[in-house]
């Protein structure tokens, strides 16, 4: 039987890594603080001391990290998953990096005979426990084939869309367009307050007409209800705008919304509002 690994237990990590659990994979866990492993083992997976155990005890492994800093030092530091790879094992990464990131790490992954695909998920904390993300898959085909029996318990929509990069692109694209619109939507429901009208009859007219869609449906309960926990931390979408706008600088492609928003999000981390969900940009352009 197969051996699966995952490394990095987050919000989103963890209730990945518990899927496949419960699906019956045998998976080896690890995270950088140790305790966050003890509800999977206690579920049955096995905890791993370091991502080069997990990769060398497994076929497969899975990585769910923060950002590129996180996915190349889990990648390459000391005891790193490198190190732990050999001919024919195969690295998932689900983290939401650059291209060049992503790149980066299939050329060493491969370099040791290993195969490499990158898998950014479209989806929070919701989809993840419920295995309805939306999988955006790029890189060996082989790979693909052998992780999907895993990946159909984590999404609910897998593409595999071409070579590295393709990946990581269209999930800045996605995620670039959804700051877009909380940005809009915080502004719109600030400047409703402000003139004395109702949240709960703004939030009624939006889910009636041609505006409606789940994001402004569950954000905006979330906003009336004061409630902020993270689904999709604020720092991430702030990393993830500031991605976009890089790859636009190398494509030479203006983004001026896009850097508007970006330095909302940036003015929202600075008040502090980092670790709570993105949709807490309400609180600083109130």
């Amino acid at each position: 039987m197969k051996q699966f690994g995952f490394l990095g237990l987050g919000i989103m990590g963890a209730a990945m890594a518990r899927n496949l659990v419960r699906a019956g994979f045998p998976v080896t866990v690890w995270n950088r603080t140790p305790d966050k492993c003890r509800e999977l083992v206690e579920a049955g997976a096995v905890r791993g001391t370091s991502p080069a155990a997990v990769v060398a005890a497994s076929d497969i492994t899975f990585a769910m990290l923060a950002d590129p800093a996180a996915a190349r030092e889990v990648c390459f530091g000391p005891e790193g998953a490198l190190a732990g790879m050999a001919a024919g094992r195969g690295y998932v990464d689900f983290s939401t990096v650059d291209a060049e990131t992503s790149r980066e790490i299939e050329a060493a992954i491969t370099s040791r005979g290993g195969r490499f695909l990158e898998a950014p998920v479209s989806g929070s904390r919701k989809p993840a426990e419920d295995g309805t993300l939306i999988i955006l898959a790029a890189g060996d085909r082989s790979l693909y084939d052998e992780a999907l029996p895993c990946l159909e318990k984590l999404g609910k929509k897998i593409l595999h869309l071409g070579p590295v990069g393709n990946g990581a692109r269209m999930k800045i694209v996605v995620n670039m367009i959804m700051g877009g619109m909380m940005a809009a939507f915080c502004e719109g429901l600030a400047l409703g307050a402000q003139a004395e009208l109702g949240l709960a009859e703004i939030l009624d007219v939006l889910d009636s007409g041609a505006l409606a869609n789940p994001m402004f449906r569950l954000k905006g309960a979330g906003i009336a209800a004061g409630n902020y926990a993270p689904a999709f931390p604020l720092k991430h979408m702030q990393k993830d705008l500031r991605l976009a706008i890089d790859l636009g600088d190398r494509l030479d492609q203006p983004l001026s919304c896009a850097a508007a928003v970006n330095e909302r999000f940036k003015e929202a981390k600075q008040r502090g509002l980092g670790d709570e969900d993105f949709s807490a940009l309400f609180k600083a352009v109130r």
